[in-house]
């Protein structure tokens, strides 16, 4: 008995829910929790009468245009059908009733209730009342013999008694059931039901298996049961000609027998797995509706197409010829199977008499096992047919009880084998994204990010509404819709609608194109005979229609013809955005609730593109696709039926990651979120909340919901499961940027900077948590994420948490951080070779092609001299080449430009270049493979926070001398030359090493202070080939010019040296070098120290701070400095002054 099962739709809030055809089958009655009685005209019905009866209502009965329902209140009320008036009130009760039922004619209502009492009231004089008591429990349902002689009834007490009703008194009573003390413990409802017509039978569910009662012996004749149903059964229902009984279980299964042959003919398995409670046959015995504990209803359909397949009886079986096999099969098998079959294994070719031809198109011969499936078959007039034909042998045979409960003899004709597999899925029909269905007479035909369009459909007219959000893209208009368009898209440029082909008119496509800027505002395309517009959508300057022939046409927005191209399978919906074209299609059939989508992407843009190609499309178990989109960013995005809304991620090879559950935010089941828009940034999920229904109303006009989003990562109830989550979500809310700025577009700079500078501070909270918990590999982990600025403060905060092998670490990627940056921008800048030319001339043969120093070591000398002939002109011009440098790595949690928190320690080095934590001990020389000295590493730290902004840092015209060692533009400095230096004799005590921060990263802002007089009679520097040159040339300028301070001197200097030729210089570098030796290599290192620890490093205290900051660190190398309040994480790694 193939059957289709229905797609579950909600109907009232979770709680029991009952069910009932009206007497023609055309209107679904159910009633629930929430205390309504709803009129549907079928499963489709989107806005059903309803009827408040109570708070609850929890049984219901129609019949003769009475409705008799059992409401929260105590009460049975009784309501006209199907306007829903008040009736008045049948009967009370002292608590509330249960089940209520009407007898075969109409004209009594049984009703039991939990104060253990049965009533059987009168309709039409409520004071003609019979009360049966017996029952020690709650009454679990009544059921009255059609002949209106008995009523069953079935009780907590664990009994299920047949009285007789005009006595009043118990007839048998058999303890069959489970003994509970109320109705909601009870495993099963155990809703009785008596055969219709003669009453031959009562069937009452006992457990997993239905019991069959005979009228007037009330012996137990036969049982009827299925090996797969594995839960209680709770509903039981009779087909209206009495043949078939269909039974709901705890669940979900659903369950049809013949009751002549006791075999199962149909399964079904609920679709969520709810408990099914209501059960309900419709008059023609063609459909079963059903309703779960979940307030849910859904429809078995098409239950006749084989109903003669079920009258296993000798005489059916003689009475099919083989013919009829050929009905199974397409016309071209030219009876195949007839040939199969010999005289001696066919069935008796016995004529057929009062039979209708139309008889032979739906009969199969009949096979021991019913279940067989057979064709599907849909012609109408054959389903009345068959139904009457049951009808007949049922009731022409209701005497003779032996056959109709003796299963039939094996049949003779060949069985066919019987798929036990997974049954297919019935595809998800085509949609437009942002629509409510098409059946309604008021809905929405689109709802995107420009407006909204409505469609009405009704007596008085058939017109089309089209609002914008912003008035300034176009005013409202008002389109009459005489063409029948049922689809449509709206975009900033055009409105596009299409319409289905019918007997005389193609389909059409009509585009309102409200921006062209020519007087011709409209125009239509007819699609080809049999070809159907399916789906539509517009882009920027275009837009695709995807037709029922598997094809996708595309159109410019002014209505020329572009390129056509197949689909690879029937398209279930499409979107566009921009240059981006999404196209989601039937790759193939679903089994057990699933579909089998697959997803296209294109980008029409300068190069035309495929970016995904037919990839499945993951959605949620047993779930369909509801709504696709872009966000208004870009990246496409869609959400299924269970409510989960997922992201393309770019990053991660075009997967899809799941962003949200809008089923999380309902309050009840049945409540959805129909989304309308996706923002990234800021981060917004647009959706109107529907109660009760997956899509809203037209009026009144819905109100848009915000949601949040919120990655499904594990643990987010915990802090570190909270910041993980934020972090990934900024990084994947964030990937829109590099896809626009890669397809040509601009990009809000200060946004991306902002995202930035957000995912680092997550990343440094992430590591200080980790610090906390001495998690140090998973701290190393979250390090390799960072800016090599936010490493800086890590390695800070480690040093300051007494971490040392933790920093060591750090230091490292530090490092190769630093290169990586290095190699990047040594590229930039042999890129930009042109610009730096000029300067190359300037500085001398030392600098190599690119524009930068060359790293030879047998250079580095004559780099370090260079460095000082930089005056304070040349300085500022470096800076602000520097500043346009280092702008492009903005330290993240720099609150303004000139952020005081400035990590220094960022030493940078080819690979085996010196340790920069490294530090000589006195009167030995250093060497590369030597250890760190982990205190001294602590000491580094404490001493680099550098806090100098750019005004403080800028050599101050009243400040004296001039000369600054500002770093060099070359990048690719060694650093050894700081490190691996001889100590001299007269160095006895062990001093500390900072090594200077290399030009590119440090900010323009934090260009050393020029040294104080003090500090250079202190630490004098080795005498250059300038200072050499000085000396000797001194007085000679003084002669010239007797005036000039000793600022101009030195200037005029300078000047004076550079017009000398490059060899010249050299010879003066090379006395220098000379002149100074090993002693001069202590200086330099002091040097180092004091400038940079003083300069650079004290930062926020000045030069004087600086000074005595290593004075003091001369005095006592070992003794730590105290740790001051700002040394705390919050001080310095969020620091905002």
């Amino acid at each position: 008995m193939p059957c289709e099962r229905k797609q579950l739709r909600y109907g009232h809030s979770e709680g029991h829910t009952e069910v009932c055809f009206d007497d023609t089958g055309k209107f679904i009655v159910t009633c629930g929790n929430d205390g309504d009685v709803r009129i549907w005209e079928g499963l489709d019905d989107d806005d059903p009468k309803f009827i408040t009866v109570g708070e609850k209502a929890y049984s219901l009965a129609l019949k003769k245009g009475k409705l008799v329902t059992a409401s929260s209140n105590n009460t049975v009320q009784i309501h006209t059908f199907p306007d829903g008036d008040p009736d008045g009130i049948l009967t009370r009760f002292t608590t509330n009733a249960t089940h209520v039922t009407f007898n075969s004619s109409g004209t009594r209502v049984a009703a039991g209730s939990s104060d253990f009492m049965v009533k059987v009231v009168e309709v039409s004089d409520s004071s003609q009342q019979k009360t049966l008591r017996g029952h020690e429990a709650p009454v679990l349902s009544v059921t009255f013999d059609p002949k209106d002689e008995f009523l069953a009834s079935a009780s907590c007490d664990g009994s299920v008694v047949v009285w007789n009703i005009e006595e009043q008194t118990q007839l048998i009573s058999w303890p069959l059931l489970q003994k509970t003390n109320d109705v909601s413990n009870a495993k099963s409802l155990c809703r009785l039901a008596w055969q219709p017509g003669t009453g031959k039978f009562l069937a009452v569910p006992v457990e997993m298996k239905v019991q069959l009662y005979e009228r007037g012996s009330w012996d137990h004749v036969s049982t009827l049961s299925d090996d797969l149903l594995t839960q209680p059964i709770n509903v039981v229902s009779w087909s209206p000609c009495g043949t078939f009984l269909a039974a709901g279980s705890v669940g979900g299964s659903l369950t049809v027998w013949s009751v002549n042959s006791k075999l199962c003919v149909e399964r079904q398995k609920h679709e969520k797995g709810f408990t099914v409670c209501g059960l309900a046959w419709h008059p023609s015995g063609t459909q079963i509706v059903f309703t779960d504990t979940e307030g849910c209803l859904s429809l078995l359909d098409g239950l006749n197409s084989s109903s003669s397949n079920t009258e296993p009886s000798k005489q059916a079986a003689a009475k099919k010829p083989p013919k009829e096999y050929d009905d199974l099969f397409d016309d071209d098998d030219d009876r195949l199977m007839d040939e199969g079959l010999s005289d001696t294994n066919s069935p008796v070719k016995k004529p057929v008499t009062g039979d209708d031809d139309d008889d032979d198109d739906i009969l199969i011969p009949s096979t021991g096992r019913v279940r067989n499936r057979g064709a599907i078959l849909d012609d109408e007039n054959s389903l009345d047919t068959g139904s009457l034909r049951l009808g007949l042998d049922k009731f022409g045979d209701d005497d003779d009880a032996g056959s109709a409960v003796v299963p039939a003899a094996l049949p003779p004709v060949p069985l066919r084998p019987v798929y036990e597999g997974p049954m297919p899925t019935p595809p998800q029909k085509t949609f437009q994204p942002g629509s409510t269905p098409a059946h309604l007479t008021h809905r929405f035909m689109m709802w995107n990010s420009v407006g909204i369009i409505r469609g009405y459909n009704d007596e008085q007219d058939n017109a089309i509404d089209v609002e914008f959000h912003d008035s300034a893209v176009h005013h409202a208009m008002h389109l009459t819709n005489s063409l029948g368009h049922t689809m449509a898209d709206l975009s900033q440029e055009a409105v596009l609608l299409a319409c289905p082909s019918t007997d005389e008119l193609a389909s059409k496509l009509q585009c309102l194109h409200f921006s062209s800027w020519d007087t011709n505002k409209e125009w239509m395309v007819d699609l080809p005979q049999g070809e159907d517009v399916r789906a539509l959508c517009m882009g920027q300057g275009w837009a695709a229609v995807a037709t029922n022939t598997l094809m996708l046409r595309l159109f410019s927005i002014g209505g020329v013809q572009k390129e056509v191209f197949s689909l690879q399978g029937p398209v279930v919906c499409m979107s566009a955005h921009g240059e981006q074209l999404l196209i989601v299609y039937h790759r193939a059939t679903g089994f057990d609730g699933e579909q089998a989508l697959g997803v296209q992407l294109l980008q029409f843009g300068r190069r035309r593109k495929q970016l995904i190609h037919g990839e499945p499309l993951p959605l949620s178990r047993r779930s369909h696709l509801s709504w696709l989109g872009f966000t208004a960013e870009g990246t496409p995005c869609y959400v299924d039926s269970e409510g989960v809304v997922r992201m393309l991620n770019r990053s991660l090879g075009s997967t899809w990651t799941p962003v949200c559950n809008t089923r999380e935010t309902c309050k009840s089941k049945s409540d959805h979120y129909w989304v309308v828009g996706i923002h990234e940034n800021p981060q917004q999920l647009r959706c109107i909340p529907c109660k009760g229904s997956r899509y809203p109303p037209t009026l009144p006009r819905p109100a848009v919901a915000i949601l949040p989003f919120k990655l499904p990562l594990c643990q987010t109830s915990t802090e570190k499961g909270q910041m993980e989550e934020h972090f990934q979500r900024s990084v994947l809310f964030h990937n829109h940027y590099s896809f626009l700025s890669s397809s040509g577009y601009e990009i809000d700079e200060d946004g991306q900077s902002q995202s930035q500078k957000e995912q680092q501070e997550l990343l440094m909270k992430m590591f200080a948590l980790s610090c906390k918990l001495e998690r140090e590999f998973r701290c190393v982990e979250l390090a390799e994420m960072m800016t090599q600025n936010v490493v800086t403060l890590a390695i800070r905060y480690a040093s300051r948490s007494r971490r040392m092998v933790l920093a060591q670490r750090l230091s490292e990627i530090a490092l190769e951080k630093a290169n990586q940056i290095q190699e990047e921008e040594q590229e930039e800048e042999q890129e930009e070779e042109p610009q730096y030319s000029r300067q190359t001339s300037r500085y001398g043969q030392s600098e190599s092609t690119g524009g930068r120093y060359s790293s030879r070591s047998n250079q580095e000398e004559e780099e370090e001299q260079e460095e000082e002939l930089r005056v304070e002109e040349d300085g500022q011009e470096m800076e602000t080449e520097e500043s346009t440098e280092s702008r492009k790595r903005v330290n993240p949690f720099a609150k303004e430009a000139g952020s005081p928190v400035m990590p220094s320690l960022t030493p940078i080095g080819k690979v085996g270049r010196a340790n920069p934590f490294k530090v000589l001990g006195s009167g030995k020389p250093s060497s590369a493979a030597g250890q760190p000295r982990a205190s001294n590493i602590l000491d580094n730290m404490t001493a680099s926070r550098k806090s100098a902004s750019l005004s403080g840092s800028a050599g101050k015209p009243g400040k004296a001398p001039v000369l600054k060692p500002l770093a060099p533009r070359a990048k690719t400095k060694t650093q050894s030359t700081l490190l691996q230096m001889t100590t001299s004799k007269s160095a006895n005590k062990k001093t500390r090493e900072n090594p200077e921060p290399p030009a590119d990263q440090q900010k323009p802002a934090e260009a050393p202070p020029p040294a104080s007089p003090a500090e250079n009679t202190e630490n004098q520097r080795p005498k250059t080939g300038f200072q050499f040159w000085l000396e000797e040339n001194r007085k000679s300028i003084i002669a010239d010019q007797p005036d000039l301070e000793e600022t101009e001197v030195i200037k005029e200097a300078m000047g004076r040296f550079r017009t000398l030729s490059a060899d010249e210089r050299l010879t003066w570098t090379e006395r220098a070098k000379g002149q100074s030796g090993d002693a001069a290599d202590l200086k330099k290192r002091k040097r180092a120290e004091g400038g940079d620890g003083g300069g650079g490093g004290g930062g926020g205290g000045g030069n004087e701070n600086g000074q005595a900051e290593a004075e003091a660190d001369e005095n006592s190398a070992k003794k730590k400095k105290p740790l001051d309040a700002t040394s705390k994480l919050s001080a310095f790694a969020f620091n905002k002054n």
